[in-house]
C-alpha cells in the first residue's frame, strides 16, 4: 500500500469510496471537484493505492481560516473501504495530511467532524490524538444552482 495525491483517474474508485460513506456521487461530478482541486494549494485530497493501483482509501484536507478560531486544517472526508479498514491505511492517511498541515501549510492544529452515527470513527480519531471538544447540530439548506 502507498499513498499519493488523487487524479482525475480515481473519480470512478473515489465515487465509489464516497457511496460507503454514505454519500453517492457520480464518478464525473468527482473528476470535475478533483479537477478543480488539484489546482489550490490550501487543498489535498490523497488516495491508498494497493494491488495494481487500486484505490483503497481517500482523505481530503484543506486549511481553513475561522475569524474567530484562527488558521487550521479541516479534514472533510475520509474513508477506506470496507475490505481494508482496520489494517493501517486510515491512520497512513490521517498521518499524511496531518503532516502537509504542519510542515507545507505551516498550520497549529487539524480538525475533523464525525458524525454521531459514525461510532466506529470516534474511537479511531481519539486513539490518534484528537479530542472531542463539542457537540452540534449540523443545517443545511438548498438556495440553487447546480453545483452537486
Amino acid at each position: 500500500m502507498r499513498l499519493r495525491r488523487a487524479t482525475a483517474n480515481d473519480a470512478a474508485a473515489i465515487a465509489s469510496l464516497s457511496g460507503e460513506l454514505g454519500y453517492p456521487v457520480e464518478p464525473a461530478e468527482i473528476q470535475n471537484r478533483l479537477n478543480v482541486l488539484g489546482h489550490l494549494a490550501d487543498q489535498i485530497v490523497l488516495v491508498a493505492v494497493g494491488a495494481e493501483d487500486s484505490v483503497i482509501g481517500w482523505i481530503h484536507g484543506a486549511e481553513q481560516l475561522l475569524l474567530e478560531a484562527g488558521p487550521r486544517c479541516e479534514i472533510l472526508g475520509l474513508v477506506v473501504s470496507s475490505g481494508h479498514r482496520r489494517s493501517g491505511i486510515g491512520r497512513q492517511l490521517l498521518n499524511a495530511v496531518e503532516n502537509w498541515a504542519a510542515a507545507d501549510r505551516r498550520l497549529p492544529e487539524v480538525s475533523v467532524h464525525s458524525n454521531v452515527r459514525r461510532e466506529s470513527s470516534h474511537p479511531f480519531y481519539e486513539t490518534h490524538g484528537y479530542q472531542r471538544v463539542k457537540t452540534q447540530h449540523a443545517y443545511r439548506k438548498r438556495i440553487g444552482g447546480s453545483h452537486g
